[in-house]
């Protein structure tokens, strides 16, 4: 007998990560259709997107966009009903008639939606790593009430939920220690000294990994890892004393966990987002992905290096904040993403250099006092103090 076609809204389709998803569900036409989609300022590919897959609906989130994508997909006798605006992507998350969500819109725009998802008991394929990030306990509390069935989609923390037993109530008792890998970015071996002088071009260049601007520049500082801990914490209800981050240039061991009798599990694959978004799409099973398989024979050596090391410590300040975040009151880490978020892009508008990144986000949580968040409402509040904050730090450093 064959299994039911899953119903898809793919939230951020045009990113690296809706573009992979969408790959891996056309893999699959008798398993899943896809119902919705969403873009803000990447239309023509949201319009190609769109005359392929032929989704139910599509999202622009750029109110100019919506009219002119609505024109165009007319014009080709498109059935694809076009909405407008954020509102809408809560919508289209939550409806009654969508089996999973893949949540791979970048950063705090993307909590909304994935809110509404958990609430509405939705598999909620989360790429967004933001969304625990900025709603912590807040954000699992709508999964547990919902009902949601939440599965990572990074790399890293995919790798860790394939690497633990099945039996989650158990975790607490057997796992010692979940470490998470980290490439080391594009200037792992560069002179620390040297930082100053980087472009967004070069910060864009990771060597293994094809993602989005934002993200690319984050791993170039580490922050990426930095929120990676934070989210490992809530996923996994780990403690933040027992994730650690080695660097691994390869990036063939995706992270491990680390057994009580001090066994380590660890998942390995080739650097290609398709294999976990299709694990993430068949879970409890497995599916083909269209990723390469490993080539054991071409493997030269694996390493691993700690961030023990001095110029590690100059060139990656911002990892030691994902520590310090975690241990400040609830919302300190949606302040960190909030200022990490406006640092970003203002070095890649060349409106700062690439080491006062650090500088932003360490001047925006030193400088706010706030009570900790309570609703949805109260969070994006204090996500715009806090972008408010970090603004005034990068005009302080453009002087």
């Amino acid at each position: 007998m064959n299994a039911p076609r899953h119903s898809v809204t793919v939230l951020g389709s045009t990113g690296s990560i809706g573009v992979n998803t969408l790959d891996v569900l056309a893999r699959h036409p008798q398993r899943f259709s896809v119902f919705a989609l969403s873009g803000h300022s990447r239309i023509d590919l949201l319009f190609a997107q769109c005359m392929v897959h032929k989704p139910r609906f599509v999202v622009a989130t750029d109110a100019q966009a919506g009219p002119a994508l609505q024109s165009r997909l007319a014009a080709q006798g498109s059935a694809t009903r076009v909405l407008i605006g954020h509102a809408a992507l809560d919508e289209v998350a939550a409806h009654e008639e969508v089996d999973m969500v893949m949540a791979a819109i970048v950063g705090a725009a993307g909590l909304s939606s994935c809110m509404a998802a958990a609430r509405a008991g939705k598999r909620l394929l989360l790429a967004n790593k933001e969304a625990l990030v900025v709603g912590g306990s807040l954000f699992m509390d709508a999964v547990r009430t919902g009902g949601a069935t939440l599965l990572p989609i990074d790399s890293e923390h995919s790798a860790i939920f394939q690497s633990l037993p099945d039996d989650r109530s158990i975790w607490p008792s057997v796992v010692e220690k979940i470490i998470l890998t980290a490439s080391g970015g594009p200037f792992r071996t560069r002179d620390p000294s040297t930082l100053r002088d980087v472009t967004p071009q070069e910060a864009c260049a990771h060597p293994n990994w094809s993602m989005g601007r934002k993200i690319s520049v984050d791993s170039a500082t580490m922050m990426n890892k930095a929120l990676e801990v934070i989210e490992a914490k809530f996923l996994f209800g780990m403690d933040p004393s027992r994730i650690a981050v080695v660097i691994h240039p390869q990036s063939v061991v995706h992270s491990m966990v680390q057994f009580v009798d001090r066994a380590v599990v660890a998942q390995l694959g080739v650097p290609d987002m398709r294999g976990p978004i299709a694990y993430g799409l068949s879970w409890p099973q497995r599916i083909e992905s269209g990723t390469a398989a490993l080539d054991f024979s071409a493997m030269t050596g694996l390493s691993f290096e700690t961030f023990d090391s001095p110029d590690h410590r100059a060139r990656f300040p911002g990892l030691q904040l994902a520590w310090e975040a975690m241990a400040g009151v609830s919302g300190t880490t949606a302040v960190l993403n909030a200022a990490n978020e406006i640092a970003v892009a203002a070095f890649l508008e060349g409106r700062i250099r690439f080491d006062q990144i650090h500088a932003v986000n360490q001047a925006t949580l030193a400088a706010l006092h706030f009570e900790p968040p309570v609703s949805l409402q109260a969070i994006l509040a204090l996500d715009e103090k806090a972008r408010a904050r970090a603004l005034e730090a990068v005009l302080s450093l453009a002087r």
